[in-house]
C-alpha cells in the first residue's frame, strides 16, 4: 500500500505540469458529472424544491409515462437518432477525405492556411451560425434564393419546408465540426511509420494504393474510437444547434424536432424538472447500452479497434 502511494506521489511530482493542466477539466467532470448523480433520483419523484431530493414524493415510472405516452415521443426519438447517425457518418467521411488530401499536399504553407480556415468555424457559437444560415436561406433576401432567381428558378420558402432541413443541418454540422476531427486524423496519419510507404513505393505501389492499403487501415482504430465515443451521444440532439437555427418554428418540427428541444419546450411550459430528468435518464441508458453493445461487437470482430 505504501509503495503504491509512493509511486502515485512520484508520478504526480514528475508530471505536475501535465496534471495541473488537466485539473480544471477533472474538477468540472467531478462536480457536474459525479456530484450531480444523486439528482437522477428526481426522475422517479414528484420533485418539490422545498423538500429536496430526499424528501420529495416517490411516483415510480409516472414521469417516464409523460414522455412515452406523448404522440410525439417516437417521432422526436427517430429524428434524434437519424440526425446524429448522419452527423457521425458524413462528418467522419469528410474528415477522413480531407485528412488524406492535406497529407498529400506538397505545399505546406497552403496546407496550414487551409487547415486553419477549416478549423475556424469550430470556435463559432451556433447562435452566430444560425444567423449565417438565415442569411443564406431567408425567403426574400437569402443568398440561395437570389442565386436561384439568376437561373430563373422560383424561390423556395425554406423555413416552411421541413423536407430540406435534414440536409441543411448535416451540412452545417460538417462545416462547423469537421475541422477538429481533421486535426485528429492528421495527427494519426503523422504517426504512421514512413518506412511502410517507402517499402510500398519499392514494390511499385502508386499513391492511391498506398492510401488504400496503408493509410486507411491504420486509421481505422482512430475512426472506430471516435465513432464509438460519438455513438454514446446518439440519443442527445444538439440542442444549441437545433434551437439556434430552428428556434420555435413549428413548421419544421416533423423532421428536426429532437428529444432535447421537445423536453425544453415541455419544461418551459409545464415547469416539471422530474419529467425532464426522466427523459435525460432514458437518453443516458440508451446511449450506455449502445456504446457497450457496439464496442462488444467491434471487439469480437477486431479487438484492436475497440474502445475498451
Amino acid at each position: 500500500m505504501k509503495r503504491s502511494l509512493l509511486a502515485v506521489f512520484r508520478e504526480l511530482r514528475s508530471n505536475r505540469s501535465a496534471y495541473l493542466l488537466a485539473l480544471p477539466a477533472a474538477l468540472y467532470t467531478f462536480i457536474f458529472g459525479y456530484l450531480t448523480l444523486p439528482y437522477m433520483l428526481i426522475a422517479f419523484q414528484k420533485f418539490n424544491y422545498k423538500l429536496g431530493v430526499w424528501g420529495s414524493q416517490w411516483v415510480g415510472w409516472e414521469n417516464f409515462h409523460f414522455f412515452f405516452a406523448s404522440d410525439r415521443a417516437w417521432q422526436v426519438t427517430f429524428n434524434t437518432v437519424r440526425l446524429n447517425v448522419l452527423f457521425i457518418v458524413f462528418s467522419t467521411l469528410c474528415a477522413l477525405a480531407l485528412a488524406i488530401l492535406f497529407n498529400e499536399l506538397k505545399s505546406k504553407w497552403f496546407s496550414k492556411i487551409t487547415q486553419s480556415t477549416i478549423l475556424f468555424p469550430n470556435f463559432l457559437s451556433w447562435v452566430i451560425i444560425g444567423y449565417v444560415i438565415y442569411s443564406l436561406f431567408a425567403t426574400n433576401f437569402g443568398l440561395v434564393n437570389k442565386s436561384l432567381a439568376v437561373f430563373g428558378i422560383e424561390p423556395i420558402n425554406w423555413y416552411s419546408s421541413p423536407q430540406y432541413w435534414v440536409a441543411i443541418l448535416v451540412g452545417a454540422n460538417i462545416w462547423k465540426d469537421v475541422g477538429i476531427s481533421l486535426v485528429i486524423y492528421l495527427a494519426a496519419i503523422t504517426g504512421i511509420d514512413g518506412t511502410l510507404y517507402e517499402a510500398a513505393q519499392i514494390d511499385g505501389a502508386n499513391r492511391w494504393q498506398q492510401i488504400r492499403r496503408i493509410t486507411l487501415p491504420l486509421l481505422m482504430p482512430t475512426v472506430s474510437i471516435l465513432s464509438l465515443l460519438a455513438l454514446g451521444k446518439v440519443m442527445y440532439g444538439s440542442f444549441d444547434m437545433i434551437y439556434a437555427i430552428i428556434k420555435d418554428n413549428g413548421l419544421l418540427y416533423s423532421t428536426v424536432d429532437v428529444i432535447d428541444t421537445y423536453v425544453f419546450r415541455a419544461l418551459r411550459t409545464i415547469g416539471n424538472p422530474s419529467q425532464a430528468m426522466a427523459v435525460g435518464v432514458y437518453q443516458s441508458v440508451v446511449g450506455f447500452i449502445l456504446v457497450f453493445g457496439v464496442n462488444w461487437i467491434v471487439k469480437k470482430k477486431n479487438p484492436d479497434n475497440s474502445l475498451f
